[in-house]
């Protein structure tokens, strides 16, 4: 990936706006950076007093984009926790809180020149076909995967006005992400120096990103030229709930002990799921993912 030094401002310099949903979230908060970076001015999702706004309120957002007009927009703004208690949020936040996103986007008198909208690789479920590329079956499997896919679905009815872009992340993590997922989780016992943690199936192996290469990758496709299409941001290597647990030992010399709980063990969970970044890999001959001992290390050290 460039570095710093190599980053240009885009046409229009610093005053070139975005609208990032969810700007204050995890992912929003490396996405603005890496726009600022890069000369853009960041702006989040809020009515004219401040407040921010819930994409629920058709109007305010509405009002909010027409204020604004940003030239470019990421949207990142969902609910994303598998595991969230209200099954609800996932429709109306994901689904038609993007429609009113998008219907405002479509109202101002000029369109932005390019829309990324987050979306997610849980919508290919548990496909064993891996890698998993942007045409492998969608199969979702939960509420989330579901309420992500039919966003997706949705979406596209706007693609004849709106310049859209959908990505699909695979699982992604960094410094300040919540515990209440399993990466930070882990770090956090060893950084405590906890002697025991409960997890479930270590054998299975999932496909983990560094935080800062998804929001470069975010930042990188505002200016690609790419829309109508669709782009897995993964690493491509399937990394063991065993590895990562081996590795952060390494890194903090610190042993702790696995406690298998059968309540986080699913009976029909795919071992070994992992996606194909070939096509970002086209569009960006530089991808190049950070290894996930170096994700650790850096979440460690700040801890």
């Amino acid at each position: 990936m460039a570095s710093p030094s190599d980053l240009t401002a885009p046409e229009g310099g610093a005053s070139t706006k975005v609208l990032v949903t969810g700007l204050h979230g995890f992912t929003g908060r490396y996405v603005a950076s890496a726009l600022k970076e890069r000369g853009y001015e960041c702006f989040g999702l809020i009515a004219a007093d401040g407040v921010p706004l819930n994409l629920e309120d058709a109007d305010g957002v509405r009002e909010a984009v027409d204020r604004l007009r940003p030239e470019y927009v990421i949207h990142l703004a969902a609910v994303a926790f598998v595991a969230h208690a209200d099954v609800g949020e996932f429709y109306k936040t994901n689904i038609l809180g993007t429609r009113n996103l998008l219907a405002a986007l479509d109202s101002v008198e000029v369109a932005p020149r390019a829309v990324i909208l987050a979306s997610s690789a849980n919508v290919y479920g548990n496909n064993a076909d891996v890698p998993l590329s942007e045409s492998s079956l969608v199969e979702p499997v939960n509420d989330y995967a579901v309420s992500k896919l039919a966003m997706e679905y949705m979406a596209r009815t706007w693609t004849d006005r709106l310049p859209l872009t959908i990505v699909r992340p695979f699982n992604y993590t960094g410094v300040g992400q919540n515990e209440s997922f399993l990466v930070p989780k882990l770090v956090s016992h060893f950084a405590q120096r906890k002697t025991r943690v409960r997890l479930g199936n270590l054998e299975v192996a999932r496909d983990f990103s560094d935080v800062r290469v998804v929001a470069d990758v975010y930042a990188r496709l505002l200016t690609a030229d790419v829309a109508g299409e669709t782009y897995n941001v993964c690493s491509s290597k399937a990394v063991s709930l065993a590895e990562l647990v081996d590795s952060l030992q390494t890194l903090t010399g610190h042993h702790i002990d696995i406690e298998v709980d059968a309540a986080l063990v699913r009976s029909n969970e795919i071992k070994t799921l992992y996606g194909s970044g070939d096509r970002l890999r086209g569009l960006f001959p530089d991808y190049a993912p950070i290894p996930i001992e170096e994700t650790l290390r850096w979440m460690i050290e700040a801890a």
